[in-house]
């Protein structure tokens, strides 16, 4: 039986070449009633019933869809694309496939992890069938069944698993939905191209102590780097107060670096004699650097 779709969209050319013919058959009919020809009404008749029998007998499949066709029950061919023909009243068309991709959305609500987390996941599955003759005879509705399978799959999967792994590493989890749930639809004639998790939710409890957490995190490894810090600058000071005690020159060249990045700020100027430079010590130093930074300048 053909539906309103398959009449006026999918075999649209021999709807029109069945009006043709009804309407040869009509003139004809028309001619044999004002001639009273006998032989005119046979061909009319035949007409009219080529012109019936058309819509039933020739079929167009697009490039992406497959027809199924029984013959008394029986599978008797896969056809498309293009124009194919049928024997009317004796073959039919069980179904009409699919072949391009297409999309299944799916998600796990309360879904215990192994660490008995409860969480919502929403993901997506993208399919395909490969083999139109299985995905017609051996399943009722594929589309239903991708959607249970892939449903019972993220629930397995969630329950496995860590909450820490599902959040950290969502693209094993995307592999382990796809092997998992490609595995039972093969038996379908479906192959599973790509599974895609797009989001994870959790109590927001939960969500408030993970964010506790990695703020103590953060500030744990603040406090390390700082004390690293602290180390690789005494180590410093220590062997630069090595390198002083073997080399006084190093010391005095040091100290007149100190006065000079002192005053040069400031816009003091410090008067020293040689004889003091020469004699300069550590404390002498320090002392000389403070008092150059309250001292106004000198003409």
């Amino acid at each position: 039986m053909m539906n309103a779709l398959t009449w006026g969209g999918r075999n649209r050319p021999a709807v029109v070449l069945a009006n043709i013919l009804i309407g040869l058959g009509l003139v004809t009919a028309w001619f044999a009633y004002s001639r009273a020809e006998p032989l005119c009404w046979v061909a009319a008749a035949i007409l009219v019933l080529a012109g019936l029998l058309v819509p039933q007998a020739l079929m167009i499949a697009n490039q992406w869809e497959r027809a199924v066709v029984l013959r008394l029950g029986r599978l008797t061919a896969i056809r498309g694309p293009g124009l194919f023909m049928i024997v009317p009243f004796i073959d039919s068309v069980a179904s009409w496939l699919d072949q391009r991709i297409q999309i299944t959305e799916f998600n796990a609500e309360q879904a215990l992890s192994k660490d008995t987390v409860p969480v919502n996941i929403d993901a997506i599955v993208f399919w395909q069938i490969h083999d139109p003759q299985r995905a017609a005879l051996e399943i009722t509705d594929y589309r239903s069944a991708i959607g249970r399978v892939a449903q019972t799959s993220l629930r397995e999967m969630v329950g496995s698993s860590l909450l820490s792994m599902l959040l950290s590493d969502r693209k094993q989890g995307d592999v382990l939905l796809r092997e998992d749930i490609s595995r039972k639809t093969a038996e379908w004639g479906v192959n599973v191209i790509s599974v895609e998790i797009r989001d994870i939710g959790v109590p927001s409890a939960l969500q408030d102590a993970m964010s506790r957490q990695a703020q103590a995190e953060r500030e744990r490894l603040a406090r390390v780097m700082l004390g690293q810090a602290e180390v690789e600058v005494a180590q410093k000071f220590v062997e630069a107060a090595e390198t002083y005690g073997r080399s006084a020159a190093a010391l005095q060249l040091r100290a007149m670096n100190i006065i000079y990045e002192t005053t040069k700020e400031r816009g003091a100027t410090i008067l020293i004699p040689s004889a003091m430079v020469d004699s300069m010590n550590p404390g002498g130093i320090m002392a000389l650097a403070a008092a150059a930074q309250s001292a106004p300048k000198a003409a």
